[in-house]
């Protein structure tokens, strides 16, 4: 067996057990707020306004910081047209899904862009916030987890490369 072949087995060994946790509907039912609270990065949009207009004095970091956010989400968008990877033959995903392709996961992307760049505002709870919705992503089965994994590390080294525009913009 090849490495290929052996990250196939392992990728489908972690999504059927975080698909078990699917069989409780309180998981269920979180797993699936949290993806559509995150459908085109709408959840990591929103506390960058948020914290926006209600931080007057860091309103430019904050839009920066929600500009790299939204830039991570389209970049992800973007590889996932080139990837093309199918989603993952489940019997039936928990939600609906906007596209069909899974690699990266722009959800994950998006996720992990926000904490790095809105947690380095001081949104400390934006981590395990993130890390609930990449871990949704493979509860509702539409991701493998090498597209979340992806797409987390996509999203974090997309802000960490705009972390100095977001803090030293010309002017708040």
């Amino acid at each position: 067996m090849d490495h290929i072949d052996h990250i196939g087995k392992v990728d489908q060994r972690i999504l059927s057990a975080f698909r078990a946790c699917g069989a409780d509907p309180r998981v269920a039912g979180a797993a699936r707020a949290l993806s559509r609270a995150g459908e085109h990065g709408a959840l990591w949009l929103a506390a960058g306004l948020a914290g926006a207009a209600l931080d007057g004095a860091r309103r430019g970091s904050w839009l920066r910081a929600t500009a790299l956010t939204a830039g991570a989400h389209a970049v992800s968008m973007g590889v996932k047209r080139v990837v093309r990877r199918p989603r993952p033959p489940q019997s039936e995903p928990l939600v609906r899904t906007a596209g069909r392709h899974s690699f990266p996961s722009s959800h994950a992307t998006s996720s992990a862009a926000a904490a790095v760049a809105l947690g380095a505002l001081g949104v400390p709870a934006l981590v395990p916030l993130a890390v609930a919705m990449c871990a949704s992503r493979l509860v509702v089965g539409v991701h493998y987890p090498t597209d979340v994994a992806a797409g987390a590390a996509l999203g974090a080294l997309t802000a960490r490369a705009g972390a100095r525009w977001v803090s030293g913009g010309t002017r708040d």
